[in-house]
Parts: structure tokens; C-alpha cells; sequence
């Protein structure tokens, strides 16, 4: 399928989507494949027939009703179909869609809303070269992005996917921490935002192991060492990991009320 003059439709426009067809994200876009990329919204189905690309992004529960509404189903032939939903693998969407329809599965987080986000994709392997590099600049306009086979997307999902959460429950302890001893509450927020923000710069930007700034900041008979082993009392490795596997295994359940249907 040729790209060369990228017609995007957007199906569902909820916080993803609106950043995905965001001002910023879409002059990122034209700067890679030109003035003549267009962004549709919408009637589902006159923007679906006038698009070469579609990207869904409803919620996962209603996207069987989407994808089969009247007319849909023909106007998705040769198209790309791009989706950002949690729990719905290829071959499922595959029922729902021509044959001709390419697919590629993204799962985004929510720092995309601020162009900081992490997004993977997946796809089989009759989507071309073209077809992929498209989807990566989608993404690469809200943050960073990469390419992983799908059986990790629900693995992703939980980590990626769900971390946002995990990491606001780390931040605001970090900040009752700092209330607790006296700090005002704006300014334990800021210090712990910042430094969460920055420790995480530094692992992408040097590539270190987190163990080793952990390290560098951990001297002998300190503060950091007597607080880190009081977070080793409180098993945070084992909790925060088994937060992970559970995110994943929910995200793995997702899709499944929609097959039975």
C-alpha cells in the first residue's frame, strides 16, 4: 500500500486519540511525509472510506460494535488499520476486518499526552516496510517508540501500559515522606517529581543499570543505604514487580468477552 499521501482517519477520540491528531503531533508528522498528510474525524464510515489509514482507538469493549458497523467492513479493504487497544490480538481483529486490511497493534501510555510516552508496536508479517515506518513516526511524535513481537504487548501493557500509575504511587509517597518531615507539600512534590524525572533521564540518556546510580549515590554507613534497606523491609521490589504481573495477566483477560460474543 503506497503512503505517499497518508490519509488518516481516527476512530474514537478519547485522550490517546486526541494526541495522537494533536497540532504538535501532526506538524511532527508532515515534517516527515509532508503537507499532504490529512487527518479525518468524524462519521465513522465516510471518514473510513475516504482514509488509507485508520486508527483505532475506542475502548476495547466496543470495538467489535465499531469495526462491524453497516458499510465499515468493505470500506477497510487495502487499509491500514492501526490499534491501540489493550487486550485485542491481531488474529482477533482479523475476524472483523477484510482480509486485505493490514494491521498493527500499538500500546501507548498516557505521558504521550505530553509527548513524553512509550509506545510498542507489533505486527504479522504482511505489513510492509512503508506501512511500518508510518506507524513508528505516529508514535515517535508522542515519545519514544519501538517495535516487539505480540506476545509481549500484554507483558507491555502492565508495564508501560499501567506504570504511569504505579510510578504516581511511588511519587506520592516519596512526597508524604517529605511532608512527614517537615516540608511543605507543593515543594515535596516538586523535589520528588523532578528527581524521579531526572533518575530516569539519566538511565536513557548513559544507559546505565539502574543498580549502578543507585549505586553511586549509596555511600558507606549513609542516609541512602539506611533508606534503602527500610524500602527492602517493606518487600518494594517483590510488590512493585508482582504489580507488573498482575496488570499483565488482567491485560491478557481483556479481549476475551468480545470472542465469546
Amino acid at each position: 500500500m503506497s503512503l505517499e499521501n497518508p490519509i488518516v482517519c481516527v476512530l474514537g477520540c478519547g485522550n490517546m486519540g486526541i494526541a495522537i491528531i494533536s497540532e504538535e503531533s501532526a506538524k511532527k508528522v508532515k515534517n516527515v511525509f509532508g503537507d499532504k498528510v490529512t487527518v479525518l474525524c468524524g462519521n465513522n464510515l465516510a471518514a473510513v472510506r475516504q482514509a488509507n489509514v485508520v486508527l483505532l482507538c475506542t475502548k476495547p469493549q466496543v470495538a467489535k460494535h465499531v469495526l462491524t458497523e453497516d458499510g465499515i467492513y468493505e470500506a477497510l479493504q487495502d487499509k491500514l488499520l492501526i490499534s491501540i487497544l489493550a487486550g485485542l490480538p491481531i488474529d482477533q481483529i482479523k475476524a472483523w476486518v477484510p482480509p486485505s486490511t493490514k494491521i498493527i497493534r500499538a500500546m501507548p501510555n498516557t505521558p504521550c499526552m505530553i509527548r513524553q510516552g512509550m509506545t510498542v508496536l507489533s505486527c504479522p508479517s504482511n505489513v510492509d516496510e512503508d506501512e511500518k515506518a508510518f506507524a513508528y513516526w505516529v508514535f515517535t511524535t508522542l515519545g519514544r517508540a519501538k517495535f516487539l513481537d505480540e506476545k509481549h504487548l500484554d507483558t507491555v501493557t502492565g508495564l508501560s501500559g499501567s506504570g504511569p500509575a504505579f510510578a504516581c504511587v511511588v511519587l506520592e509517597a516519596l512526597v508524604d515522606g517529605g511532608v512527614m518531615m517537615g516540608l511543605p507539600r507543593q515543594a515535596a512534590l516538586e523535589l520528588a517529581a523532578q528527581t524521579l524525572k531526572g533518575t530516569a533521564e539519566m538511565v536513557l540518556t548513559t544507559g546505565k543499570h539502574p543498580a549502578a546510580i543507585k549505586d553511586g549515590v549509596t555511600t558507606p554507613a549513609g542516609c541512602t543505604i539506611a533508606g534503602l534497606l527500610t524500602m527492602e523491609d517493606g518487600k518494594i521490589r517483590s510488590t512493585l514487580a508482582r504489580a507488573v504481573e498482575e496488570a499483565a495477566r488482567v491485560a491478557s483477560t481483556l479481549g476475551k468477552s468480545q470472542k465469546e460474543k
